[in-house]
């Protein structure tokens, strides 16, 4: 199934991170640019022209965290924004980054 068209599913732990080689195929359905840093996070880095292209950008962002309840920790500065991705109560990697980073993709 299509990441696009997926939910993300609450997850308040007591379930393990994805594995190398889950992340491995995931990656793979997202677009090109994001980082597996150390199997425990996806990053990507935007560019802008502009600061409020990048708070239109943000403001974008945070409606689609928000309507997913799974909320990405961003770093915002003039024309560049860092979106890091992961599952805090699991410590690592699950479905939902990558649901959400699709989705990301998609603005």
């Amino acid at each position: 199934m299509d990441l696009n068209t997926k939910k993300c599913k609450p997850c308040e732990g007591g379930i393990s991170p994805l594995s190398p080689e889950e992340v491995a195929g995931l990656v793979n359905q997202i677009a090109e640019g994001w980082n597996v840093l150390e199997n425990r996070k996806i990053i990507k880095d935007f560019s802008f022209v502009n600061f409020l292209h990048t708070m239109d950008f943000v403001n974008k962002v945070a409606a689609i965290a928000e309507e997913e309840g799974h909320h990405p920790d961003m770093l915002v500065s003039y024309g560049k924004l860092k979106i890091e991705l992961w599952t805090h109560s699991i410590g690592g990697l699950s479905e939902n980054d990558f649901i959400l980073a699709a989705k990301i993709d998609r603005l």
